[in-house]
């Protein structure tokens, strides 16, 4: 809350806001209502990251070609160089799309060609866009929010799902431990929630899309 809030000043004397809390999501009513205040034109990107889990940087590198839109899915290529663990380069990953997020964003993708990027924008101004409308529509810990706390909202809803921990894991490009540590219980949904996040996600991990 304004409460928590810890504000510093640079060397320039420019006050910015500190982060108090890491494990911040949105509850599906706060996203909708975030969605809902975006620009047209601005709600694909936020919308695939939703949908995917996957990093910013991830997200600004997809291009029209990374879809496979008879099968529902998307390769992430451009994905984290985890140095501690010796890589050299990150690991694509290939994750499966829900069918309704599958027709928005084909439909989006048609203003690009094959091999252009379809999101455009700077980490930061991402960032900094996502806390001004976060402001706007009254969320009072805007502060705590950054693009990468859309990734743990996603990574919350599949578990709140009931999606295998390995499965999520493997989604986000998290490795156990990791999501362990930085996810919570999924037990804070409430039934309006469940039903918000089943909406949300539509058909994807659904039987009913697989035969």
């Amino acid at each position: 809350m304004e409460s928590d809030l810890i504000k510093r000043k640079n060397k320039k004397g420019i006050e910015y806001s500190i982060r108090t809390d890491r494990r911040r999501f949105f509850y599906p009513q706060e996203w909708v209502h975030f969605m809902k205040s975006l620009k047209t034109s601005k709600k694909p990107l936020f919308d695939f990251m939703l949908n995917t889990g996957c990093r910013i940087d991830e997200a600004l590198h997809i291009r029209t070609c990374d879809f496979d839109f008879e099968r529902n899915n998307v390769r992430l290529w451009k994905t984290k160089t985890k140095a501690k663990k010796g890589e050299t380069h990150g690991k694509p990953r290939t994750i499966s799309i829900s069918s309704q997020f599958s027709r928005r964003i084909k439909k989006y993708c048609c203003n690009f060609k094959s091999e252009e990027y379809i999101f455009i924008g700077s980490i930061q101004s991402v960032n900094q866009m996502l806390k001004r409308i976060l402001k706007k529509i009254g969320i009072k810990d805007f502060y705590n929010f950054s693009t990468h706390n859309i990734r743990k909202t996603s990574g919350m809803f599949l578990k709140a799902l009931g999606i295998d921990v390995g499965e999520i894991c493997t989604r986000l490009g998290h490795d156990y431990n990791t999501y362990i540590q930085h996810y919570g219980s999924a037990d804070v949904f409430s039934e309006k929630d469940m039903r918000g996040i089943k909406e949300l996600f539509g058909d994807l991990y659904s039987r009913q899309r697989r035969f």
